[in-house]
């Protein structure tokens, strides 16, 4: 990652039928040209809301969207992808995913 600061505000349990994962949302903020690089969703399926800024998400097989303030980003198992801040101002996601507990 270049550029980019990652702050966790919360992690939750699931409920007992999903033992060993916990909800976590957090703050991801780009600063331009931030990049997270190629990455995937197939343990960690998320929601990214862009809170303000623009992204760019760039697939497998050249599929490249952009998304603007208000926009959700859905991460499912089956994507790989990166992201990038290609904008002049920063970029702030609020991300919420499943993850392993640690």
């Amino acid at each position: 990652m270049k550029g980019v600061d990652i702050k966790v505000m919360s992690t939750i349990e699931l409920a007992p039928d999903m033992p060993g994962h916990q909800l976590r949302i957090r703050t991801i903020t780009f600063e331009p040209g931030g990049k997270v690089g190629v990455h995937s969703h197939k343990d960690r399926p998320a929601f990214a809301y862009i809170r303000e800024g623009m992204l760019t998400e760039l697939r497998d097989g050249g599929y490249v969207k952009q998304y603007k303030p208000g926009d959700v980003l859905t991460e499912s198992r089956d994507v790989t992808h990166s992201a990038e801040n290609r904008g002049k101002s920063k970029l702030v996601i609020v991300g919420v995913d499943v993850i392993k507990k640690p």
